[in-house]
């Protein structure tokens, strides 16, 4: 596991963000168990109660699930796995959407670039 921290945020914060960009890719799949919290800190080189920060918050929000002394897993609850991929999709079109309107596109401008750009990126997936 990389993750490379950046000075805008707290780390526990980055932490929960970098396992939901997991789990909305698949990367990490539902049920899948996750390291334990001191495991997570010696990986990341991060202290140990920046790790447990950061699952206590990953617990609040249902994406990770602890039963008793058992490793902690992703969660399987489909809802809340539909609001992590709905949260970082509107999260990216958000940040979409200031820069284009700072350039003073119109919005049927935005729709067909956008268009574009995603129809060449199918196909360059297909080949």
């Amino acid at each position: 596991m990389k993750l490379t921290f950046n000075s805008r945020g707290p780390v526990y914060v980055q932490v929960v963000q970098h396992f939901k960009e997991q789990i909305a890719t698949g990367l990490l799949e539902p049920g899948q168990e996750i390291p334990s919290r001191r495991e997570l800190a010696g990986k990341l080189g991060i202290n140990p109660n920046t790790a447990q920060r950061a699952y206590k918050e990953m617990e609040e929000e249902k994406l990770i699930v602890t039963e008793g002394n058992s490793p902690s897993k992703i969660t399987k609850d489909q809802q809340v796995l539909a609001a992590v991929r709905k949260e970082l999709v509107m999260e990216a079109v958000d940040s979409f959407i200031t820069s284009v309107k700072s350039i003073n596109l119109t919005l049927d401008e935005v729709v067909e670039l956008v268009k574009c750009n995603y129809e060449r990126e199918g196909e360059g997936k297909q080949k």
